[in-house]
């Protein structure tokens, strides 16, 4: 059997399928660099907006803010990671831990889970 990255002759298991350590993280660099790229893109955005909610200072578990104040800040509404609709149809939309609603003239509600 030949290493997938490098070609050169496999020594050891029957199984293996790169000669050493170098070649197999060279091949799954490269099989994986446009997802990675995707991947570490969004979750860059998804962590400043976490940082951006987390400099608020949340009375018990509250706070408020507009919309004009997290987007001058560099907040970009399109990036969340779960959408909570509850019974009364109130709609939170979470980073992580830090949550927010939107209200009335651009105020926007935050919440942080305990």
């Amino acid at each position: 059997m030949n290493c997938l990255e490098c070609g050169d002759t496999i020594i050891g298991r029957s199984d293996k399928k790169f000669c050493n350590d170098g070649c197999r993280n060279a091949y799954n660099n490269k099989h994986n660099k446009d997802a990675s790229k995707l991947m570490r893109n969004i979750n860059n955005k998804l962590r400043k907006n976490h940082r951006i909610l987390q400099e608020y200072n949340f009375v018990e578990g509250k706070a408020k803010t507009t919309r004009n104040k997290l987007t001058s800040n560099g907040f970009d509404f399109d990036y969340f990671t779960n959408l909570k609709v509850y019974k009364n149809g109130a709609e939170y939309r979470f980073v992580y831990d830090i949550g927010y609603k939107y209200l009335e003239d651009d105020w926007i509600l935050l919440v942080r889970k305990e």
